[in-house]
């Protein structure tokens, strides 16, 4: 197994799934951000000391599916991962652990190789303590997974949620699970993950090579709002127009979007890419009025 350091829910379920997801009041906005695209970004610690983020998302486990499992965190020292995670968890900072990604190679064949994959993701980065399986963070445990799934079929990602979301700690608290599709609704790849209601967050990218998307933002974000009610459902932004032509400066996203969806019980907040970007931008501290 190797690590690259390479560049309808029942009501019971639907409370504690919001439960999971530290579920914030309406209006209350809270910022993820996506960190581990970029070598010069600065350290994890460092992203966690701005104060300008509750949740941090290292990205990405890209190799999973066959027996084979590979970190890639674009050159980033992963020895000094694990100490950084315990960093920010000591702040109050969601770290969680994405798998899949742009790039890669990663798939479910088969019901058992989801299994597999669960087990793991438990054994290598929660709380799990199997002998013989290498933990890349040593004894930092992240608290959950994220599902950024960008190829491949979605074929068995509903039991790879299920199987980890069964998993629990010595506290008997479950496995933090969030996903983050492309906006265009629905997302085929995670369609049926989702579909398990066991997902506390949902970051809906506002960007990328949908048009439809990103000329009518808050219509998709609507879609996706009223289609996961006991998710949150965050806006996924980039952090600067060089990276993508779906960019919304703080003001148009305020007027345009965030205005109108704020006191919705199930908006969550913003999801940042990355932390490169926003490093140089300071996008997710900028002022929406």
């Amino acid at each position: 197994m190797a690590f690259r350091r390479r560049s309808c829910i029942p009501a019971a379920l639907a409370f504690f799934v919001l439960l999971l997801a530290g579920q914030s009041t309406a209006g209350e906005d809270q910022t993820a951000v996506i960190w581990g695209r970029h070598g010069d970004e600065g350290t994890l610690r460092e992203a966690c000391d701005t104060g300008h983020y509750n949740t941090v998302i290292i990205a990405f486990l890209s190799v999973f599916g066959h027996g084979r499992y590979s970190l890639d965190l674009s050159g980033h020292d992963i020895r000094r991962v694990g100490n950084d995670i315990k960093h920010c968890q000591r702040k109050g900072i969601v770290v969680l652990l994405s798998i899949g990604g742009q790039g890669g190679d990663y798939s479910l064949p088969s019901s058992r190789s989801a299994a597999d994959v669960a087990d793991n993701l438990w054994n290598a980065f929660l709380a799990g303590r199997r002998k013989g399986v290498l933990r890349p963070f040593g004894n930092a445990v992240v608290d959950g997974i994220d599902f950024f799934i960008d190829r491949g079929s979605g074929d068995h990602y509903d039991e790879l949620a299920r199987n980890l979301y069964s998993y629990r700690n010595n506290k008997g608290k479950g496995v933090m699970l969030t996903a983050t599709p492309r906006c265009r609704f629905p997302d085929r790849r995670v369609e049926k993950a989702l579909a398990t209601g066991v997902f506390a967050r949902i970051h809906v990218r506002m960007f990328g090579d949908d048009v439809n998307c990103t000329a009518a933002p808050r219509e998709s974000w609507e879609k996706w709002a009223a289609a996961y009610p006991a998710s949150q459902v965050y806006l996924g932004l980039v952090a600067s127009s060089e990276q993508d032509p779906g960019y919304l400066s703080p003001k148009p996203l305020y007027y345009t979007l965030v205005m109108y969806i704020r006191d919705r019980l199930n908006y969550g907040g913003k999801m940042i890419w990355d932390r490169y970007y926003d490093k140089k931008t300071d996008y997710s501290i900028g002022k929406l009025i």
